[in-house]
């Protein structure tokens, strides 16, 4: 290339977790068989395999569901699914996860001032069940000093495993347990729920973790980490392995946290972009029924962005969350050599080379290899397998970065093999500017929701780029040469996003602990932000305003949420009615759901994806409209707010869409709280692009915001 480089650019520390599912490969099957406790029926199925098979049986759920997970046939399994009370049969799958200053950032972008008393704010005795890797509990962040008892609500235990005995729990980690005997589908049992990964302890952190001073990723990021709910107290339950998070052990993960009494769950982990299977999806089904016990439920909304259509975790009874930046950036300066011509990029740079030394840079097209089974693309990508050894060594190579089948972290330790002594990536969206945050993160999946047009996801925002949390401290992987393993460590994906909502949710419930979960989603969404630290609106990395298939209701907002003002109350009936107009039979969700109605029926004949419109949710979603037709959808809030209160529609919309609220203004008295309005939607002419806009209810104190998207695609 004729130039010659005076300092390292690092390898990019931006990986992003797999977002992707694998298919079933143990031979087990989850047997699922709905609300209702454990029956006759389950009980002569899963003596018919013990009968027939000694270990056959690998989980049995009991708590919050009924049901098991057990090595069959495919034969077996199709026999069993016939058999009466059971919902659905399906093979054990594969998920994986979607891997302080956030906090500090995310108080400056509060604009309302509250009458809650800061001290009463940090989630004391609320208890965060998180779904993941482990916890490494030695960390400073999960001390217990001055912590008063454990909640009496605490039913959960704390399993001694390998280099874990129970007295590694204690005020702050209540619970621990493991899942190691899901098959042997090539996961590396760990016996413990000590974690082995990283990737638990730093979500538990993030959440709920004590304040920790000086903490730091080798003087990086240096300065106080604190979760988000210090005050709460977290039970870990040890799904994932080496592997992936298998379905068996993740269903298992709920149906204990629902018998232990935790008030939040947190799951930084997903499937599969794809249309929903509410009955084979082990997370929807698990959440489901800890909604139905008043527990509610934040999962991360995936890193398969910024494609349309990738958001997961998306059943309505899930709180599912985006992930946008913070105002922390990490810059590097390439100079080179010659001109002295100073080039900065993003980037966490620990080299041993010596800064004052010249190196010779060739980039991946000049260092292709002969071979013609790699074409020029590849190359400037640095492909694996794509360039010459004896091209590479002892220089600095520039890559590209626009394929999406290996990740930065391939490319790096396929050219160190080779001899080549550092890496400089272009990627234009791999680096986000902290001088105007948030920005929605590049690899955050989006809306809108695949198969359900008629519900809008994702639902919320929250900090997932180089977020600073607990790691456990013998991870020599993560350690510089020379150096200790690092006590913290900065990491980006929805997975960071995610337990940021759970704090705050567990935040709201410690003020309000007889709100259901619906009700604390809607006041974390109806009070979300949707402009940046420039009180200009959020954007996409790109530069284009960020739309609710980006950030859901917006950025997270601190305080909003602890008075809301008004709340979406969306009842137990909401969600049955959905998957009714999902597709569903009455049989079926007789036997899904716990409390129904002893004269339910799925009202109205055929499916009606246009009703889900109607669930009573803190946002909008219309889909198939036509120019001079009008829509209509049905809301009803509550009033958790001053007793005597007057509220005032207030309406933003495109030209082209008339939206109308009846009625526009809302008197709320002593003995009226709850009311309900119709908002009526016309197009005055079709678009080819989805419409958004919201619709917020304001009087002198609350804001209650809600998005819309309106399209005319059915």
């Amino acid at each position: 290339m004729g130039m010659m480089l005076r300092a390292f650019f690092f390898c990019l520390s931006f990986l992003l977790a797999s977002s992707n599912a694998e298919s079933s490969d143990n031979g087990v099957y989850i047997v699922y068989m709905g609300a209702s406790p454990p029956s006759s029926d389950h009980a002569q199925i899963l003596s018919s395999l013990i009968t027939r098979r000694k270990n056959a049986v690998v989980q049995t759920y009991s708590n919050g569901f009924s049901g098991f997970a057990a090595r069959l046939s495919e034969e077996e399994a199709k026999s069993i699914a016939r058999k009466p009370g059971v919902v659905s049969v399906f093979p054990d799958p594969l998920l994986q996860l979607h891997t302080t200053r956030s906090w500090d950032f995310l108080k400056f972008q509060t604009h309302l001032k509250i009458d809650s008393n800061p001290s009463s704010s940090s989630g004391t005795d609320t208890i965060i069940g998180i779904l993941d890797t482990g916890i490494w509990p030695e960390s400073e962040s999960f001390i217990d000093t001055d912590m008063g008892p454990i909640p009496p609500h605490w039913n959960g235990t704390c399993m001694a495993g390998l280099n874990f005995t129970t007295s590694n729990c204690n005020r702050k980690l209540i619970g621990a347990r493991y899942y190691d005997d899901g098959g042997n589908g090539g996961e590396r049992p760990f016996g413990t729920p000590r974690d082995m990964m990283g990737h638990g302890t730093h979500v538990s952190s993030t959440a709920g973790g004590r304040a920790v001073s000086g903490a730091s990723y080798y003087g990086l990021a240096t300065g106080a980490a604190v979760g988000g709910s210090p005050g709460s107290r977290i039970a870990m339950y040890r799904v994932c392995g080496d592997g992936g998070c298998r379905g068996s052990a993740i269903m298992k993960g709920f149906d204990d946290a629902i018998g232990d009494g935790v008030d939040v769950l947190s799951l930084s982990l997903g499937s599969n972009p794809g249309e929903a299977g509410f009955d084979t999806d082990p997370i929807a089904i698990g959440a489901f029924h800890a909604v139905e016990k008043g527990i509610i439920v934040a999962c991360s909304a995936g890193n398969s962005g910024p494609f349309p259509s990738t958001v997961v975790n998306v059943a309505p009874w899930i709180l599912t969350v985006a992930a946008t930046t913070i105002d922390r950036d990490f810059e590097v300066k390439v100079i080179l050599g010659g001109t002295n011509k100073i080039i900065k990029g993003g980037g966490i740079n620990f080299s041993s080379l010596n800064k004052s030394s010249v190196y010779p840079l060739t980039d991946g097209l000049s260092a292709k290899s002969s071979s013609d089974q790699y074409d020029d693309v590849e190359a400037r990508n640095c492909a694996p397998g794509s360039l010459d050894d004896a091209k590479v060594k002892g220089k600095i190579v520039l890559c590209e970065n626009e394929d999406e089948e290996y990740q930065p972290r391939e490319k790096f330790e396929l050219l160190e093999n080779q001899g080549a002594i550092g890496l400089v990536l272009v990627d234009n969206n791999a680096r986000q500017l902290a001088s105007k945050s948030p920005v929605v993160a590049y690899f955050s999946s989006r809306g809108p929701t695949l198969g359900i047009p008629n519900l809008l996801k994702p639902d919320i925002a929250a900090p997932g780029v180089s977020i600073l949390a607990a790691w456990p401290s013998n991870d020599r992987d993560e350690a510089l040469p020379g150096k200790a393993p690092p006590l913290f460590d900065i990491l980006s994906g929805t997975s960071m996003a995610c337990p940021h909502v759970s704090a705050l949710a567990a935040l709201v419930k410690s003020q309000h602990p007889n709100w259901s979960p619906s009700a604390i989603r809607s006041s974390i969404m109806t009070t979300a932000i949707q402009t940046n630290n420039l009180n200009a609106p959020i954007t996409t990395n790109q530069g284009s305003a960020a739309t609710p298939y980006d950030i859901g209701a917006g950025e997270m907002s601190l305080s909003g949420p602890l008075e809301p003002g008004l709340v979406y109350e969306t009842q137990p009936l909401d969600y049955i009615n959905f998957l009714c107009n999902f597709g569903y039979d009455a049989a079926m969700i007789r036997r899904i759901a716990s409390t129904l109605p002893s004269n339910f029926s799925c009202s109205g004949g055929d499916p009606s994806s246009e009703l889900i419109s109607d669930m009573n949710y803190p946002s909008i979603a219309v889909s198939g409209l036509k120019a001079s037709v009008i829509k209509v959808v049905n809301r009803t809030v509550t009033n958790v707010g001053e007793e005597e209160s007057t509220y005032s529609s207030l309406v933003e919309a495109p030209a082209t869409l008339q939206v109308q609220v009846v009625p526009n203004k809302l008197q709320f008295t002593k003995n009226v709280k709850t009311l309900s309005f119709q908002v009526r939607f016309e197009l005055a002419a079709e678009s080819k692009n989805d419409l958004f806009g919201s619709i917020t209810w304001s009087n002198e104190k609350y804001k209650v915001r809600s998005p819309f998207v309106v399209s005319n695609n059915a």
